[in-house]
This record gives C-alpha cells, structure tokens and sequence, in this order.
C-alpha cells in the first residue's frame, strides 16, 4: 500500500517580544483557576504584612494590590480591552486641564470626556484594525484639535474636537469595509502594512496557535480555556473558527473565525481578490503563526538542517541525522513514482553523556518529520520515569497511555529511559516493567503519527535495551553523540557569553582553554555535564564580574567594564562549579606527584618501579600521540610486602600520577577489604561488590588484604569470596579506561590468592615488592612523625629508639611489630607516657617539659608494645 507525504513547509519567524507575552499568556492560563486565585490572595496578605512592617497606610496598600492584580489578569485575559481602557482612562485624565482651556468652562471637560464612549465603541466595531491604536488615535487628534481651537474659535466650543475624532473613525471605517477581519483580537498586537506589489494569493489562514511547549500539556481538564480538544490541535480552543466552539460560523452573537470570513469574502461582491490577498499579507506579515489543519505552517527541510548545521560539534549527529533526512526524501521520491512504499516512520534510541543536545537534536528531528508530512505537528513532549510510573500496579499502564496521548503527532522523548527497570538488591521492577509493555503496545499501535526518542547514557541504555527483546526490535535505530572536545567547548562558551551581551578578554580565553584542557585530559567532562557545564561556567564568571565591578568601590565602570569577564572571573567561576562534583580536587603535576614519592622514607625498589612505570606511562602517551602503535597502559597492580611499609601510601602516589597524565579523572583512592565485598548471602556479594567499584571509578580501588577473598578455610571453598573476585575481574576489564586496582598483601599469601584464579595472574600482572624497614629508616620515621607534631626527643631518646630499632631488626620482628606503623605507635606510647608525667607538674610545666620526649618514656612504650611477643 502507498503512502502519501506532505509537501514541505516553509514558516515566518515571530517577533521576540509577542513571542514572549504569548508564552506569559499561554503559561498563565495553564495554571488552575484556584492556584491563580490562591496566588492573588497571597500576594495581597504579603502587601499588607510589607505595609504593616514599613508603617505605611494598611488600606492604601491593600487597594494598590487589588488594583495591581486585577490590571495584570485583564491584561493577560484581554488584552486589547487592557489596552483600549487604558487609553480611554488616560482621555478621561487629560480632558479636565483640555476643558480648562476653554473661555467659557462649564461643562467643557465633560463633553470632552463623554467623547471616549462613542470612539471606543466604534473602534472595536471596526474590524481591520486594532481598537486600541483606532482609540488612540481618534483621541489623541482631539486633543490636539481641542488645544489649537479652544482660544481660536472658543465659539464653537468642543465641536471641533468632536468632528476630528468622527471624521477619523469615518476615515477608518471606509478603510476597514474594504477588507475583513484581521484577527480575533484576542491581544491586540497587529502590524499594519502595506503588501507588497505583485503579491500572490497563498491560500486560506486561520488563528495563531499557541507557541510550542517543549513541556507536557495537561489535557484532563476540559474547563481550562487554554486546553486543546485534540492532542494533535496545537490552536487555542478560546480563539474563534474552532469548530462546535463559540465564535464559529453559524454561532449567533459570536464572531467569525477571520480565515472562515477570508474565504466568505471572496464570494461577497464588492470585495476584490487583491483586497483579500491584502488582508491575508497584512495577517501574515506580522510575524505571527498561523495554522488550521487543513493548511498548516510551513517548515522547510533545508531550513531544519542549516538549523541543525548551526549546533557546535556533534558531527556524528549530523551526518546521522541527514541520512535519516535523505532517507526520507528517497522513499517521498518513491511514492511519487508510483512505486508501493511504507511510510519511513521510526523509534529511536539517543545514547551519550548529559549535555550534549540530545533534546535539542530531538527538536530538530522532529521539525524533520514535520516538514515532509510525516507528522501533523513539530512538538515534542519531554518525560522521565517519574511521568509514566504509577503509585500502584495498574494505574501505571494509565499514566504511560495519557503521556502518549499528549504526544501523538509529535515526538515523544524519554530521557535516562533505563530508569524504568530499577531493579534494586536483584528484585525485579515491576513498575517500570509495567512502562515499558505499555510503551512497547504504544509504539507498534501509533507508529504512523508517532515518534518516540529513549535517551540515557550509552552502557545504561544498552543494559535497558537487553532487559526486553521488545524494545531493541521497536527502537532499532540508535544516535550517539560524542563528548565535547576543547575546541568546542570553548565555542559554546562564546555563545552564551554572546546571549548575555558579554565578552572574554584574552587571559579570560586563555584561563577558559587551561580548564577546558584540563577536564578533558582528566575524562570529565561528561561528569561534568558537557555543554551543560559551559553555561553554568559562563554564568558564575559574570556573577563573579559583577561582584567585581560593583564592588570595587571605583568610580562608575565603563560599558567595557560592565560586559568584560577577566581571567580571575574564570578562576573564581571555576571553583564555584567545579566544588559541587563528588571528589573533584585540582590535577597535581606529575612533578608533584613524583616529589611526594620522593619524600617517603626509605623504599627505594618501590622508588625506582614507580618511575619506570610513570615513563611507561609517558612514552606510550607520546606514541599514541604521533600516530605510532602503543601497548594500552597498565592499569592494575599486586602490591605485596609486609604490614606498615608504605603500600596504601604508595597506591595514592600511582593515583596522582595516574590522574597528572590524564589516565584518571581524580587521584583519590578508595581502601577496601573483604568485609566491604562480600554479601550476607550469594547474590548480594555482586551487588556490593559493584558499588564499592562505582564508588572508585575515575580514581583508585586499593583492596588490602585481598587474599581474604580467596579463604579455604570454608568447608566446600568460599563461594561468597569466589563471587566478589569474578565480579573483581570483570569490573576490572569492562571499567579499565577509568579506574586503577590494587590489590595488597603479604607475599607468600598474595602468590596463593593469584594461582586460586586464572583471571587474577592475567590482569594483575604488574608486581611491586615492599621490603621491611631497616633500624635507620624507622629511626628516620619516629623523628620525622614527632617533627610533623611539634614534638622533639632528647638525645639519650634518640640513641634507646636506635637500639631498640636494631634489636627488633636483628631479631627479626620488625615485621610482626609493623615496620612504619611500629614507629608511630612507639611515638604515640612514648607522648601517653610523657603527658602522665608532665600533668604531676601542673602550672610549673615548661614549653620543653610539655614538647620532649625523654628515654624513660622510650622505655615505658616499648614495654608496653612489646609484651605481646613474649
């Protein structure tokens, strides 16, 4: 069976600042009747509290409230009649100091202000021209003509000003019967224009419908006057010419839709085609919208794609995007020819990092369909999981069906759509399931008059697709847009620094280009929101411009001042946006990162394996660089060696250098042990497990103890651990792109744990040996901790730490005891024992008695320490 398509659409552009009071109007009147009473009653309550505070008249404040919220709801409800009253209230204001110019006073000013009431009743009779500028002017000419003949021809009192407002409203009428309607007035804003010579007639138009909403229309109340009767009628239903509604034709008391009585006119004699391809110019070029369904606006496809060739970057996007478009006009191409073709309707699947446009690619494709006729309006309604799930099984199906209801010939867009199956501690969703089969039944029922879009994160999404064979056979066609490069983020900083009418200078655009460099050497700025994360960079450096400039104390700033953001803006605008983030710290230098290590105590092996994987590191960076094949990076290490020698120290040494060369987002290090992987029953190891790997993803998994999860003490071996390791191993391999493990212990157990799996030895592959402290470098540790404190040991201290260090040493123990953490534990039993006996000197306590360490309390702590090993 053939299909037919639409012919393509072209459209005019609106006016910004009718746009702007449609969408006030439209937004207004979507607000239930009682939430607007309701808001009028607080703003009256909030005026007289304000008024009773301040000690201003109680009554005068609650008359000016009143005032104020009945012109603002005449204004949106009616505008012309806001208008036209307003300007007969002005003529009534003027026509006392106009009647005092008269000679003769009495009665003067009333006659002139009785003038108001015949011009504005002839003004909203005459059709073709907005009542308020008719009233405006008929009055305004009285004014003058009573002003010039007052003292003249005082005589004939106000008759002159009388006859220049007839002779104006006649002038008007003989004008407006040569013409119909202009419109419904349901505003007042009309342009009057001449048409051009040699204009065509373009066919019949109708009322503006309101402007799009990118948000979800609520069609379940029929009373509001700005709800559509129809999902797919985007007219105001209070505009006349809506059929079986008041003001169409055949309606006594009510006037004529204007484009029925476009159409009426050209079979009424006396009126001639040019008249009525004046008034359709006149209507249509004033940068206003129309449409019926018969004739709607038109929306070119060469329009939508230069639309979509303006968006910075996405080029994958694009090039997609116009072969769904070319796509299209080939099987439009086919059906002209007569050769049978089904209509190319879809479902798509856009995956990818927030801020990358997927809604405003969703606009765009929905303008695409819409200019080939493929669906009768270009709407998009947007929706979350919150939009389609129901409080209770059932009324779900109920709520998804209404959104779709609200979306039919448009486009309908789901994003983080892989929230409907929340599967939570490995129970089933069944909520979300329930969505899901209505939205399925949804898209197979209405695919002829709807689009709908699933938008979500690329690995999220995959994992929603595969959880229903439905929705990868329904939703076969997938978008991935790419992450923003720095290039272009600077560009979209540009442009909504441009929207704001402000400016960088170059060490603002230079400080822009260091941070966009950094975040996306870092790999976060997908964490970080893309384009998202632009504009809310671009806001806070003007409110830090402004916070500058205003509180300089200066003089009063220049223009160039006012708009110009600086590069201490960015950095102050920097710091606000990026302190939100979970664990974003600044990058250290790999001269930094290096340096740290450098200045640990002893460790000299491990010293020298850490740089030589940081020039591992280095080299393959600067190979992938130039083109030439690298081996991808270690990503994962064994730390083996004995307790307190440094290893989880070391571990945040790898993640700085790791995060200094861009490999991680972050140099944090997460520290687990068995007790953090492993579940209370089978099944909920995995799950745990998992969420300690998302917590560390972007930075460091340190598991110390790893052996643990390999215990054979478990009669039938340790399921539990087995489950955590698999779950280890496949993390490790899925998420090597953004996150380091470590796994740490004691040697002998360390090679048992690795040969318990095949997996472990192939992807934990890089070893680092700590070897035991000797007596100086523990010496050196005691009296760098007790630095760091403010502490000092005497002398006779110092020589009981380093024989006590060569005995545990010489008698192998250094590593029972815990190499470093000995040292600091030595020190915190040698402070415990020199508080004692400073606190029996009291007040007499000198700053040496207070700060020094004496051989006595060496002694003391070292009994205390070493009493377990005998």
């Amino acid at each position: 069976m053939m299909r037919q398509f639409g012919r393509s659409r072209s459209r005019r552009r609106e006016g910004s600042a009718r746009e702007l009071f449609e969408r006030v109007r439209w937004r207004y009147f979507q607000i239930q009747p009682g939430v607007r009473r309701l808001t009028a009653l607080l703003v009256i309550a909030t005026s007289i509290a304000v008024a009773a505070v301040a000690g201003w008249p109680i009554l005068t404040a609650l008359v000016f409230a009143a005032v104020l919220i009945a012109v603002v709801a005449f204004t949106l409800r009616s505008p012309v009649g806001m208008a036209t009253g307003a300007v007969v209230v002005c003529w009534l204001i003027a026509s006392v100091p106009l009647g005092r110019l008269y000679p003769d006073q009495a009665y003067q000013s009333v006659f002139l202000a009785l003038l108001a009431l015949p011009v504005a009743f002839a003004a909203f009779r005459l059709g073709a021209y907005a009542p308020w500028r008719t009233a405006l002017l008929a009055l305004a000419l009285s004014g003058m003509v009573a002003v010039l003949t007052a003292q003249q021809v005082p005589a004939l009192h106000v008759g002159p000003a009388w006859l220049a407002a007839l002779l104006l409203l006649a002038y008007r009428w003989d004008q407006a019967r040569r013409a119909v309607a202009a419109e419904a007035y349901d505003s007042g804003w009309v342009q009057e224009e001449e048409p051009p010579v040699g204009y065509e007639d373009k066919g019949a138009v109708a009322p503006m419908r309101p402007p799009h909403s990118a948000e979800r229309r609520d069609l379940s109340d029929p009373s509001d006057p700005r709800t559509p009767r129809d999902p797919r009628d985007a007219r105001d239903p209070r505009a006349p010419g809506t059929p079986g509604e008041p003001g169409t034709p055949g309606t006594p008391g009510e006037p004529a839709n204007p484009a029925d009585a476009a159409r009426r006119a050209a079979a009424i004699p006396g009126v001639p085609a040019a008249t009525q391809a004046a008034y359709e110019q006149q209507v249509s070029g004033g940068g206003r919208q129309y449409q019926t369904p018969a004739a709607a606006p038109e929306i070119s496809v060469r329009d939508v794609l230069t639309e979509l060739e303006g968006m910075i970057g996405l080029e994958p996007v694009k090039r997609q995007v116009r072969s769904i478009a070319a796509s299209i006009e080939a099987a439009h191409l086919r059906a002209e020819a007569g050769v049978p073709t089904e209509k190319p309707m879809r479902h798509f699947v856009f995956v990818g990092p927030s801020g990358t446009g997927k809604t405003t690619v969703a606009r765009v494709l929905a303008k695409v369909f819409y200019a080939f006729g493929l669906l009768p309006t270009a709407n998009v309604v947007e929706a979350h999981r919150a939009d389609l799930v129901g409080e209770y099984l059932g009324a779900t199906a109920i709520k998804t069906n209404q959104l779709v209801d609200s979306a039919l010939g448009g486009v309908l867009f789901i994003d983080e759509a892989y929230g409907l199956i929340n599967a939570a501690e490995g129970q089933p969703d069944r909520f979300g399931n329930e969505a899901v089969q209505a939205l399925l039944k949804r898209a197979e029922d209405n695919r002829d008059d709807l689009v709908i879009i699933l938008a979500g994160y690329e690995q999220q999404m995959e994992d929603f697709l595969t959880s229903n064979p439905g929705l990868a056979s329904r939703f076969g066609t997938r978008v991935r847009f790419p992450s923003y490069d720095t290039s272009e983020l600077l560009r979209i900083a540009d442009y909504h620094a441009q929207l704001r009418g402000d400016q960088f200078d170059d060490e603002a655009r230079a400080k822009l280009r260091v941070r966009f460099d950094e975040v996306w050497r870092r790999g976060i700025v997908d964490e970080l929101g893309n384009g998202r994360f632009v504009r809310s960079l671009a806001e806070a450096a003007a409110r830090a411009r402004d916070v500058r400039v205003v509180g300089s104390g200066d003089a009063q700033p220049t223009p160039s001042e006012l708009v110009t953001v600086r590069g201490e803006d960015v950095d102050a605008a920097f710091a606000e946006v990026t302190e939100r983030y979970r664990g974003y710290v600044e990058t250290p230098t790999l001269e930094e990162a290096l340096a740290s290590l450098d200045a640990m105590i002893g460790l000299e092996p491990v010293k020298r394996q850490v740089r030589e994987i940081t020039a591992q590191l280095q080299v393959s960076r600067l190979r992938r660089s130039q083109g030439l094949v690298a081996q991808p990076p270690m990503r994962h290490f064994v730390f083996v060696g004995p307790p307190g020698t440094g290893k989880t120290t070391v571990a945040r040494v790898l993640g700085r250098v790791f995060s200094a060369l861009g490999l991680l987002a972050r140099p944090d290090v997460v520290e687990a042990q068995r007790a953090d992987l492993v579940g209370e029953h089978l099944g909920a190891t995995a799950i745990k497990t998992s969420k300690v790997v998302d917590s560390a993803l972007g930075g460091v998994l340190f598991v110390d103890e790893a052996y643990a999860l390999s215990n054979t003490g478990y009669s039938g071996g340790d399921a539990f651990g087995a489950e955590a390791v698999q779950t280890l191993l496949k993390r490790a391999e899925d998420d090597r792109e953004r996150l380091v493990i470590v796994l740490a212990g004691y040697e002998a157990e360390m090679d048992r744990f690795l040969h318990s799996n095949p997996g472990l030895g192939s992807r934990f592959d890089v070893r680092v040996t700590f070897p035991s402290y000797g007596p100086d470098e523990l010496l050196a540790i005691a009296q760098s901790i007790a630095e760091q404190a403010g502490d000092t040991w005497e002398d006779k201290a110092l020589d009981d730490l380093a024989g006590l260090f060569q005995r545990i040493c010489g008698r192998g123990q250094v590593d029972q005891l815990g190499n470093g953490r000995f040292a600091r534990s030595l020190y915190e039993k040698a402070c415990a024992s020199r508080d004692v006996r400073v606190a029996a000197l009291g007040a007499e306590a000198t700053t040496a008695d207070l700060t020094t360490l004496r051989s006595e309390d060496v002694r003391a702590a070292y009994r205390e320490l070493t009493s377990r090993l005998r």
